[in-house]
């Protein structure tokens, strides 16, 4: 199969290819009306279709976009790209969406590739905010646009958008507090991912608040997925420290530590409530329901969007960092 170009246009009607050209672009006004009326009719029965490539290329301009996104399991990344896809679209734009599996190396080599195609910018949530900051740098001085979203990065002169990540753990283990939990474990997330850092100082902060004492025995470091909740979870049952609620650095450790207690026959909430960070549907279809902060998800992927074509159409307008608040949403693993 052969696709139909403006050669086989202007040879069908005798006319010149740039006669063709301008008949379907908007610099047609040196051509009659006429001839654009009998050039789209001939085009449209052939199934002519506009070379977007060399079009872009002329332009200098992929019109594509390069996503980097940590994991896919939850729908929380899935659903960010969907909006930012159907964002983009009018604007003409493709999106190349990588997973980086929460491997440094891997998101390394997914930018390579971005490279290669020479997107027009980069929207990334980074799986380690230390390992790749020179090589973020390098994008940043060859003045390729670029966005953080959800995981960001300090100390970059670049765009970022992230929810209020304090703010919202200080209300989710405060609520935990007003429902008379006062021995509360915090799975931990690596330290390695900034959100890390700020979630666990608005723990301590809470609990300082409400005059409990900070208890380093339960905040325990427990990575991002399932099988990190499930086994961070068994080691502090196992040990026997004593605690009454669980404060998740992430929905699927959540999921996972609310496995292994109903698996030991430790009733939620009456023994001990859950509550998570990165909260999504998928709070909603287990039993009971995990309260949880979810991030509003349409308006990052919104002020993602508008900050990186700001950058795409001028790489010297200034970089911004926006903050979002969350929503806290309450179920039935902290209601007693």
């Amino acid at each position: 199969m052969r696709y139909v170009t403006i050669k086989d246009i202007a040879n069908v009607l005798g006319i010149s290819k740039s006669t063709v050209s301008r008949a379907l672009s908007a610099d047609s006004w040196n051509v009659s009306e006429e001839t654009i009326r009998k050039v789209v009719e001939t085009a449209e029965k052939m199934g002519y279709r506009k070379n977007e490539m060399a079009v872009n290329l002329r332009n200098r301009r992929a019109k594509t976009i390069g996503i980097v996104v940590p994991e896919a399991v939850t729908s929380f990344y899935l659903q960010f790209t969907a909006t930012v896809q159907r964002i983009l679209q009018p604007y003409g734009y493709r999106i190349i969406l990588t997973l980086s599996d929460e491997d440094f190396l891997t998101e390394r080599s997914n930018f390579e590739i971005f490279d290669s195609y020479r997107v027009d910018g980069i929207l990334i949530s980074s799986c380690h905010h230390r390992a790749n900051l020179e090589f973020y740098n390098g994008f940043i001085r060859r003045c390729i646009p670029m966005v953080f979203f959800d995981r960001t990065v300090a100390d970059l002169e670049c765009s970022s958008v992230r929810s209020d990540d304090y703010h919202s753990a200080f209300f989710l283990v405060e609520h935990l507090i007003y429902k008379g939990y006062r021995r509360i474990l915090h799975l931990a997330g690596p330290d390695y991912i900034r959100n890390t850092a700020e979630r666990l100082r608005a723990y301590r902060d809470v609990l300082k608040k409400h005059g409990i004492d900070y208890r380093p025995e339960l905040v325990i470091p427990a990575g991002v997925d399932e099988k990190d909740g499930a086994e961070a979870m068994n080691r502090i049952l196992d040990s026997g420290v004593d605690c009454n609620a669980v404060f998740c650095f992430t929905e699927l450790q959540a999921l996972g530590a609310k496995k292994v207690l109903q698996e030991r026959n430790i009733a939620i909430p009456a023994d001990m409530a859950i509550a998570c960070m990165s909260g999504t549907k998928l709070a909603t279809l287990v039993h009971p329901g995990i309260t949880a902060v979810e991030q509003p998800l349409d308006r990052m992927a919104e002020e993602t969007v508008r900050l990186l074509l700001a950058k795409i159409e001028n790489p010297m307008a200034p970089s911004e960092n926006v903050v979002l608040p969350a929503n806290m949403v309450i179920r039935s693993s902290t209601e007693k």
